[in-house]
């Protein structure tokens, strides 16, 4: 019988470095290998990107001080990857990436609804960061002398679209080496930039920055949280589930915890003092994220510049094109994951084309993706974290791909209560700066928050709202579907009955 990407069968123990052919499939336990500790390496070069620098000005632009900031970036920067943390522990106890693992709580089809929100999620990262990528490079040329046209934005855009298609194609092994390198490389040439750049901040203009509304730091700390470890969730089992099953659980927790937050937090700082000391600067973060930043260096580093902010631009962008592979393999389309990971490409690529050559307006766009988005996913990490803390033993992995099987093909409980914390997180949210969002905060006024133009209205409390529910909707009505779960028998483990 020919195999189906959605299928687990056996592989060969050795692993080299070839374009990986595992799909949705379980890894098995001869191909599991590393520590927790071995997660740091992909985690922090997929977040050490310059682009943490410009989260100061995102933050200061919610009317906050340089201490309010600062305090919602640590808040919502650990307490995101947090939840990064636990969803990876259940990557060690499934051994299958994200979006299957998935499938316990929403049913074998019924997971194909998350699943095509996380691919929408995953592919518009990685079209960001491949943009963004560009018009680095572009604006590091055009100071240079050396063009930073079209032309320049052209060949910017075939060489980064390339490098991530070909990480993303290749798969897990390449993907861990190179972001081994991008940590190396990154992490002392964004040190240099700091200490270049150090005298341009000043300190009393960084404290005389008036005090913000409660309001308007909770909007803060929400942007945070949809910025960094929201956005990445949906993917955080994907390099877990290669760590052998007697890996510690909290060594997991920690370690992808710490190397994510690290480098973010750090930079979140030194930006924060850089875009507090001039509102020029502040302002010129808003349209050009990366090529700001690049005002103030001398020109000598212009170069490494570029260098470490491509490398980090596509290490994020590298992660999120194999994961939004993952993503629409889960969501029901039968190719090879590395055909999927090649059509996310093309379709990167056309959406980085839109923002380099057509958009105007890029923080504002930014800003309504990442909180439109934000909504659905955080209803699902809350689903998922109460259906994992309800679980008292490793999923059954056969089971994971029958809809006959104990999960079940598509449990209504689970999807009605999704659908129901997303429209109720996207009454609870606003963004004017994006047009096609006028519909959203339809709550605002009914529940006395002031309407789409009151007090609370940017402080985005439907992204906590539909996290809340989710999670506190599972604990309650799951846990009998759970309980009957695990009382059944073991299922048979032949790749025939799984498929």
């Amino acid at each position: 019988m020919a195999q189906s990407p959605d299928t687990p069968v056996s592989r060969p123990t050795a692993r080299q470095l070839q374009v990986e052919t595992h799909g949705l499939d379980v890894i098995t336990d001869a191909e599991r290998k590393g520590s927790p500790r071995t997660l740091f390496w992909p985690w922090f070069g997929a977040n050490v990107s310059v682009l943490g620098l410009s989260y100061g000005s995102f933050a200061l632009g919610f009317g906050t001080s340089f201490r309010q900031s600062l305090t919602a970036g640590v808040i919502g920067i650990v307490f995101s990857f947090l939840l990064c943390g636990f969803v990876a522990v259940a990557g060690k106890r499934g051994s299958a990436p994200t979006m299957v693992l998935s499938r316990a709580a929403y049913g074998v089809r019924g997971n194909r609804l998350p699943s095509v929100v996380s691919w929408v999620l995953t592919v518009g990262w990685e079209t960001v960061l491949c943009a963004l990528a560009t018009m680095a490079t572009a604006t590091v040329f055009g100071r240079l002398g050396w063009g930073g046209g079209t032309g320049t934005k052209v060949v910017a855009l075939v060489l980064v679209g390339a490098l991530t298609v070909v990480g993303g194609v290749m798969g897990f092994d390449l993907i861990m080496r190179l972001q081994t390198v991008i940590t190396v490389v990154t992490g002392v040439l964004t040190v240099v930039y700091v200490a270049l750049v150090a005298d341009h901040i000043h300190w009393g203009t960084v404290g005389s920055l008036p005090s913000g509304s409660v309001q308007e730091f909770v909007g803060a700390l929400v942007f945070m949280m949809t910025g960094f470890g929201l956005g990445w969730v949906n993917a955080a089992a994907d390099y877990s589930r290669y760590l052998p099953r007697g890996a510690s659980g909290r060594g997991v927790i920690g370690w992808t915890t710490f190397g994510a937050s690290l480098a973010p937090l750090l930079l979140l700082v030194f930006g924060l003092l850089l875009a507090g000391s001039s509102a020029k600067l502040s302002a010129a973060i808003a349209a050009d994220p990366i090529g700001a930043l690049t005002t103030i260096l001398p020109t000598w580093f212009l170069v490494p510049f570029a260098v470490v902010a491509v490398l980090g631009l596509v290490g994020g962008a590298v992660l999120d094109i194999y994961s939004s592979g993952l993503a629409l393999l889960s969501a029901g389309i039968r190719i090879p994951r590395y055909l999927a990971a090649f059509v996310d490409g093309v379709l990167m690529i056309a959406g980085s084309i839109y923002i380099v050559f057509l958009a105007d307006d890029f923080l504002g766009q930014f800003m309504g993706f990442l909180t439109t988005l934000g909504v659905p996913i955080a209803a699902w990490c809350g689903v998922l974290l109460a259906d994992l803390a309800l679980r008292r033993g490793d999923y059954d992995e056969a089971d994971l791909y029958r809809p006959a099987g104990r999960y079940g093909d598509v449990p209504p409980v689970p999807l009605l209560l999704t659908l129901a914390a997303t429209a109720l997180g996207w009454g609870l949210v606003t963004n004017s700066a994006a047009g096609w969002l006028d519909w959203q905060g339809y709550l605002l006024g009914p529940l006395g928050l002031g309407g789409p133009s009151g007090a609370w209205a940017y402080a985005n409390l439907g992204v906590l709202a539909a996290l809340a529910l989710g999670f506190l909707g599972t604990l309650v009505l799951s846990r009998p579907r759970v309980r009957a779960q695990e009382t059944r028998a073991a299922s048979p483990t032949d790749a025939g009955a799984a498929v």
